[in-house]
């Protein structure tokens, strides 16, 4: 099937929450660089950060060695966020979760999310989300329900399956860039893999192309200063 679309536009910043430093070998590091290498491919600029090279304070304001601490390097990384059309968060698996390197992005961007674009709708409206999850033993689509989540309600727009992953045999075995675990070559994964990546790119171009959500019935702003559009407000019945 010929391809029509130009996603050379669009900018895509992959968060990698791995809890190992650069420069140790990531399973998930591997797994995100099938979908980054699409996204190449196809002429997005494509950005890749360990989350936990860095030293990111924790908190909820945007800066918050204005609020005690002697370092955070959160307000450079969140400048990567607004630049890109696309975050997509890679994380292993722990205990059936995301990892905690993962919970504290998600909390840095949960602190960002009440600022406003410039329609006056909340900030993250009209950037598109996505995770990719790696690890042994179930957890895949537990991880991805709880981070997709947290992407959305903060105003991601989610695709359909903007999520891809792969585990290994129950217990200790193999990881995903192991030769002899065979992620490389599994079916399931690879699809998975590539329709999360390209659904992503579809809707992202969709929304830049129309300039985001149209800010009828949604703009904090436009509700702050007494808009209501079609609410009826049960005190004046």
């Amino acid at each position: 099937m010929k391809n029509t679309n130009d996603f050379s536009a669009l900018k895509a910043l992959y968060i990698n929450c791995t809890l190992k430093k650069t420069p140790r070998m990531s399973h998930t590091r591997a797994l995100m660089d099938v979908s980054m290498d699409i996204m190449k491919s196809e002429g997005v600029a494509v950005e890749h950060l360990r989350f936990v090279d860095h030293d990111v304070a924790y908190g909820v304001y945007h800066d918050m060695t204005e609020h005690g601490e002697h370092k955070d390097e959160w307000p450079a990384i969140f400048k990567k966020i607004e630049e890109a059309d696309i975050l997509v968060i890679g994380s292993p698996i722990w205990l059936g979760e995301k990892s905690s390197v993962a919970t504290k992005l998600i909390e840095r961007l949960y602190g960002e999310s009440g600022n406003r674009n410039e329609k006056g709708q909340y900030y993250f409206y009209g950037k598109v989300g996505g995770c990719i999850i790696t690890g042994n033993e179930d957890g895949i689509k537990h991880v991805a329900m709880g981070t997709l989540y947290a992407l959305q309600h903060i105003g991601y727009s989610i695709p359909p399956q903007a999520d891809c992953g792969w585990i290994g045999e129950a217990g200790p075995g193999a990881s995903y860039n192991d030769e002899e675990s065979g992620a490389k070559n599994n079916d399931f994964t690879n699809r998975n893999t590539t329709f999360m990546t390209y659904n992503l790119l579809h809707l992202a171009k969709m929304l830049k192309d129309q300039g985001g959500y149209p800010a009828y019935g949604n703009s904090r702003g436009d509700w702050d200063d007494g808009t209501r559009w079609n609410f009826e407000n049960p005190e004046y019945r």
